[in-house]
């Protein structure tokens, strides 16, 4: 099981997006990394062909898992993540309020 999911809000550690905040819109889980809205966004030129505009567009790249951290939906805190048994179905809880979510 993976510690992060679609929709969950996190914070960005480290890079040139350091501190901004976003939710998960998309996970590669294989690479390891997450892609979120207005988070890692590059420029890309790309030429007109065939009725296709060209033009310099925005393109959000995915962010590493390692340089995001998962902020509780209960506390509002950036916290790391526990996994416990409850009902023989494994749930997601916050280290620092210990409330599952």
């Amino acid at each position: 099981m993976l510690k992060f999911k679609i929709g969950d809000t996190v914070k960005i550690t480290s890079g040139k997006d350091k501190g901004r905040e976003g939710k998960i819109e998309k996970i590669y889980p294989r690479r390891g990394e997450a892609l979120i809205p207005g988070i890692n966004v590059y420029k890309k030129h790309v030429k007109g062909f065939q009725g296709q505009k060209g033009g310099i567009y925005d393109i959000p790249r995915p962010v590493p898992f390692s340089k995001i951290a998962l902020i509780c939906p209960k506390c509002g805190k950036v916290t790391r993540v526990g996994f416990r048994k409850l009902d023989s179905e494994k749930v997601k809880f916050c280290k620092k309020c210990t409330k599952e979510f």
